[in-house]
Order: structure tokens, then C-alpha cells, then sequence
């Protein structure tokens, strides 16, 4: 009887050593595998920028100033509004990438709103908030998708230099950068619009907690730092 209690006390013990320890941090495994993530895509982009520093300060003078580079307005339609006011179009340095980070710090707002609603157990809120949120994440890529063409257009490519760059490193940095960068964008445009769906569908009611949505926030977040980061190197310096 002793040998039988001792038999079971040790299968026991062996069951809780299995069971594993508490969570570092009282972090659930999917939020630490999204920080080493981000960790990660930290460096890329650190790589990245590293590059373009080095490239500029051996350029010198011969860099292509931002203020001309980045002058114009590029939907047409909105230039076609802009002329009827009597506003150049073509001269109105950083207005078009100062609304592109507008976007992206509204877009910060709303999904932190999200995840405020996510702690509360509210489909309909972090819904609510997510909608807003893709929109400025849609709005952001097609600002781009415009930006691209314009330079495009005027000359500047991944293997040419326009009349105002001149330097062919430029329009190589910048599309690898700022693609690597919209790539992401389009990614959480993605992720959130399933993220809104499930949410919508009752997918974390069931599950009983949101940490999705939070998980996916921390990423949203990234995109939107790193994007201060490339605003600072291209369009500012």
C-alpha cells in the first residue's frame, strides 16, 4: 500500500515538473514571439538606415535635397484642386508626406482605442476602432502608390537618377526602404481587416480574452515608429 502511495506521489510530482513555470513577465507565448519579432524587424530596418547614412555623408553635397526631391503634390485630382485655388501644385515642399504621417499617427490613436475596447470585452469597440484604423492604413499605401509613380515618372528609379536627385544611391535607398517599409503597412492592412472580422464574428468572445488584438497593436506601432525613422532620414534631413 506504502509502494503503491509512493508510485502515485512520484507520478504526480513528475506531472507538475512537466506542466512548466510561470510566464516571464506575465506575458502569454504569442506576445513574447511578437516582441522577438519585432526585435528582429528592428534590426532590418536598422540595417537599412545604417546603409543610407553611410551612402549620404560619402555623397556629401551632391545629396539630393528633400525639399526639392519631395515638392510636388502627386494625385491628380487633388493638384487640379490646388491649381483652381491658385496653389502651385508643384511647390509645396513635404505637404504631401506630412498628410502621409498624419495618417499613420491617426491610425496609432485608433488602434490603441482598439485595444482599450479589447481589455473591456467589447466586439462591437475594438470593431468600432479597427474600421478607422484600416482605412488609414489603405489610405497611407495609396498615398505611396502615388509618391512611386510621380518619381517614377520624373526619372527617378531604382537604376536612374532623375534631373533633382542625381545620385543614383538615392532612388535605390529609398525605393528598397520606403517598399520594405509599405510592405509592412500592407501586411497589418491585412491582418487587421481578419483581426476586425474574427472580433466581429464573436472569434475572441469564445476564446474569452482579446490579446490578439493587442498583439497585433504592438505591431502597428512598430510600423508606424519606424516610419518616424524614415520620414526623419528622406523627407527632413
Amino acid at each position: 500500500m506504502a509502494e503503491a502511495t509512493t508510485l502515485h506521489h512520484d507520478q504526480e510530482t513528475d506531472q507538475h515538473l512537466w506542466e512548466g513555470g510561470r510566464s516571464p513577465f506575465k506575458l502569454g507565448y504569442g506576445k513574447i514571439m511578437m516582441w522577438y519579432f519585432l526585435i528582429s524587424d528592428t534590426f532590418t530596418f536598422a540595417s537599412f538606415l545604417i546603409a543610407y547614412a553611410a551612402l549620404r555623408f560619402t555623397a556629401g553635397a551632391a545629396w539630393p535635397k528633400p525639399a526639392e526631391v519631395f515638392a510636388s503634390v502627386p494625385v491628380p485630382a487633388v493638384a487640379k484642386i490646388l491649381e483652381k485655388l491658385g496653389i502651385n501644385p508643384e511647390h509645396l515642399p513635404l505637404v504631401y508626406v506630412s498628410f502621409m504621417t498624419f495618417l499613420l499617427i491617426v491610425s496609432s490613436y485608433t488602434m490603441v482605442r482598439a485595444v482599450q475596447e479589447g481589455y473591456r470585452m467589447n466586439k462591437w469597440g475594438v470593431v468600432k476602432f479597427l474600421f478607422p484604423t484600416i482605412l488609414c492604413g489603405i489610405g497611407f499605401v495609396a498615398c505611396q502608390y502615388y509618391e512611386w509613380s510621380h518619381l517614377i515618372h520624373s526619372g527617378m528609379t531604382a537604376t536612374t537618377a532623375s534631373a533633382t536627385t542625381k545620385v543614383l544611391n538615392f532612388g535605390q535607398l529609398f525605393f528598397v526602404i520606403t517598399g520594405f517599409h509599405g510592405l509592412h503597412v500592407t501586411g497589418g492592412v491585412v491582418l487587421n481587416i481578419w483581426l476586425m472580422v474574427s472580433a466581429a464574428n464573436g472569434k475572441f468572445d469564445k476564446v474569452g480574452h482579446y490579446e490578439m488584438v493587442e498583439k497585433l497593436g504592438l505591431y502597428w506601432h512598430f510600423v508606424d515608429l519606424v516610419w518616424v525613422y524614415v520620414f526623419l532620414c528622406f523627407y527632413l534631413l
